[in-house]
């Protein structure tokens, strides 16, 4: 059997363990260009700013230019980056090195197709096969070849095009955190461009401190900033800038799912919102389908990650979604999640009726919600136990559409997931533990 190396958003692991290790690296890297159809790829690299990505790089462009590829540096920049370049700039492949949120320990490698699209299921068990099969190996004593070249303006020109003119907001003091990640090189020059006041946090890395209590994970700092500096808003990128989070003028976080309502409502009244429907993952709460209702606006879900969103938009052709985390679509800009796109398209709604993030995510009314885990002994198909079945209807019928059940189970653990939605949070949890109760009957 091939071992897994892809998760939900690429390889993701310890540096300089495995699946990290300097071999696999390198083995990964050559079995990239090895599953491509192409005897001289262009592939373009680029990395956050955690101390491990410089020999990640150096390791994964051994192993791919010892197959043939011509790789090209990129250096630190956002993740969207990468992918735009690899559409835009006629490479074959786009390669990010970066465990998003993740401590600095951590690291990972992200594919993106020639088309700037994160690899799907299929491409990345046809790279897991290649690593598997060990009728070929990695040179021995092959060194790295790689370019490095200052590509990242071309991002930021196609970037600024979000948001041309700061209108109304021109001269607003704006809190930004960038996490001691990949958008110390792009999100200040941007909006300083634009002509906004910084406020700026998380934007001295050392190789160390990327997401540490700070960005779009930690946003407690930057909510303290924009109350004390009298922000209009305040914008926190995660570690590789692919996501933001929000908080408003009073210092209340504004999640993915407020800013999926918010961006919904702009893009109908522009008459570009496709099919009237917007994409998003199970997690987002049920708060978010409730206030696009009245709107006449549809939400999908699909499994948890982004790439999951990208697929269902493209099979639907929609132009809008994203996750509760942060992780914002937009077709117009790129075909993968971009904070700083995501933040540009919220200041044009600001600019736009010269209105306050807290009037605009007003509607999102978010739901309570609890989460139970159970440890169970097998996964057993959920549907084939009656007696969880039956206690699952109950609570389904107890909310009568104004809540919401998701029974899953863990992609890593032997857990069982029961998250619940509702109006009231004894109830919900007194529903969970109902179904939780069932499933220690039957399963644990």
């Amino acid at each position: 059997m091939t071992q897994r190396l892809f998760g939900t958003d690429g390889v993701r692991g310890v540096a300089g363990s495995w699946p990290l290790d300097p071999p696999t690296v390198a083995r990964l890297g050559a079995a990239l260009v090895r599953a491509l159809p192409l005897k001289h790829p262009r592939i373009v690299v680029g990395r956050d700013t955690r101390e491990s990505g410089e020999w990640i790089e150096r390791e994964l462009a051994r192993g791919a230019s010892g197959e043939g590829a011509e790789v090209t540096s990129a250096g630190v920049v956002p993740t969207p980056a990468v992918a735009f370049l690899a559409g835009a700039r006629d490479f074959d492949l786009g390669v990010v090195l970066s465990a998003s949120h993740n401590p600095y320990g951590d690291n990972g490698i992200k594919v993106f197709s020639g088309r700037g699209e994160k690899f799907g299921e299929a491409e990345e068990r046809a790279v897991e096969a290649v690593v598997a099969d060990r009728s070929w190996s990695v040179a021995s004593g092959s060194e790295a070849r790689i370019t490095r070249a200052p590509l990242v303006d071309a991002y930021l020109e196609h970037t600024q095009r979000m948001l041309t003119d700061a209108g109304a907001l021109k001269g607003a003091r704006v809190a930004v955190d960038m996490a001691n990640g990949a958008t110390t090189t792009t999100a200040m020059h941007v909006l300083q461009r634009l002509g906004f006041e910084l406020v700026t946090l998380g934007d001295h890395p050392d190789g160390r401190n990327i997401n540490l209590e700070c960005g779009s994970t930690h946003p407690a700092g930057l909510a303290a900033a924009v109350v004390a500096h009298g922000c209009r808003l305040g914008i926190a990128f995660d570690g590789d800038g692919d996501r933001a989070i929000f908080v408003d003028e009073r210092g209340h976080v504004v999640d993915g799912d407020a800013v999926l309502l918010v961006l919904a409502r702009a893009y109908q009244q522009a008459g570009r919102l496709a099919g009237n429907t917007v994409v998003a993952t199970v997690m987002s709460n049920i708060g978010l389908e409730i206030a696009l209702k009245p709107h006449g606006i549809s939400l999908i879900r699909t499994g948890v990650g982004d790439k999951y969103v990208m697929e269902e938009m493209m099979r639907g052709g929609y132009v809008l979604g994203g996750e509760q985390s942060g992780h914002v679509i937009l077709v117009e800009h790129l075909p993968t999640g971009d904070g700083l796109a995501t933040a540009l398209a919220v200041l044009r709604v600001m600019a736009q009726g010269d209105v306050s993030l807290s009037s605009l995510a007003s509607e999102l009314v978010t739901f309570p919600q609890t989460l139970v885990n159970v440890r169970v002994r097998e996964r057993v198909a959920i549907d084939s136990v009656p007696a969880i079945q039956h206690a699952i209807a109950n609570v389904e019928s107890a909310l009568a559409g104004r809540g919401r059940v998701l029974v899953r189970y863990s992609g890593t653990e032997p857990l069982l997931r029961i998250m619940i939605e509702g109006e009231d949070i004894k109830s919900v949890q007194a529903w969970a533990e109902e179904i939780a109760a069932a499933v220690r009957d039957n399963l644990a």
